[in-house]
């Protein structure tokens, strides 16, 4: 279950834990991602290169934004692997809904499949759904509900981490930053303002490595008398231009330091 390069670090799966996971999946019985993630983070070689370890956050409220990093041939779960195997609380992320294969003639068999396991494989470690990026007119009542879903939750647990990638999907083909949809920063600015401070995280790989990179925790706060669109403009902005400072010049897209 490994997969090997000669630039790339090798991503595998521990035999005991991948078959402990498919039997809870088959019976929806509950299991921790923390665990999962430890067990899997444990067998990748070379380790996690983790820089900004003072800044991770060891207990809740917080709220992780991380880049959603990609290259060819990169499973985006080992994102949250990561940030998970790092954090000493489990973490209740937002995660998609829906893989939607563009392009592919198997998109239709594809995207119903994959709704199908997604729900399982939230309801396994008790995460959020989202529809998928970018946005689709189809997808307006599906979203709002699972925004709400999200925030229901956290206004239930005041003490819990929550995490989110602020653009929501893969940023091919270069997989540099790209700008978050509409509403994003209005959604964290609610959530920064409901008591959970934003800890940006940057994520990547480079000589051979996988690296995270924390930043400190702040408080996200945009001038009241602007109005609704450019508050999340400009919220929006803020969150990526953090998560930019933590990455490579290479992955910051368009927010780079001018």
């Amino acid at each position: 279950m490994a997969r090997r390069s000669a630039s790339f670090p090798r991503y595998s799966y521990p035999g005991r834990a991948a078959a402990g996971f498919l039997f809870d999946l088959f019976l929806q019985r509950r299991r921790s991602f923390q665990r999962d993630a430890q067990a899997c983070l444990a067998r990748l070689v070379p380790p996690l290169r983790l820089l900004g370890a003072e800044y991770v956050p060891q207990a809740g409220p917080a709220l992780i934004v991380f880049n959603h990093y990609y290259r060819p041939g990169f499973n985006a779960w080992w994102l949250a692997l990561a940030i998970s195997a790092v954090v000493p609380q489990e973490i209740h992320f937002a995660m998609t809904g829906e893989l939607t294969f563009p392009g592919k003639w198997y998109a239709p068999l594809g995207q119903s499949a994959s709704r199908w396991l997604l729900r399982r494989l939230a309801n396994l470690y008790g995460f959020t759904t989202m529809p998928p990026m970018p946005p689709r007119p189809k997808d307006v009542e599906a979203r709002a509900a699972a925004v709400m879903k999200f925030l229901a939750f956290a206004r239930s647990h005041p003490q819990a981490i929550l995490a989110l990638a602020p653009e929501g999907g893969d940023n091919p083909p270069s997989g540099a930053l790209a700008r978050p949809p509409s509403g994003v920063g209005r959604f964290l600015l609610h959530l920064s303002g409901s008591g959970f401070p934003l800890v940006p995280v940057g994520a990547w790989e480079e000589n051979g490595a996988f690296h995270l990179h924390f930043g400190p925790a702040y408080r996200l706060e945009i001038l009241p008398r602007l109005d609704a669109e450019e508050r999340d403009r400009l919220a929006a902005e803020m969150v990526m231009r953090t998560i930019a400072a933590l990455l490579p010049s290479t992955l910051r897209g368009e927010f780079k330091a001018t």
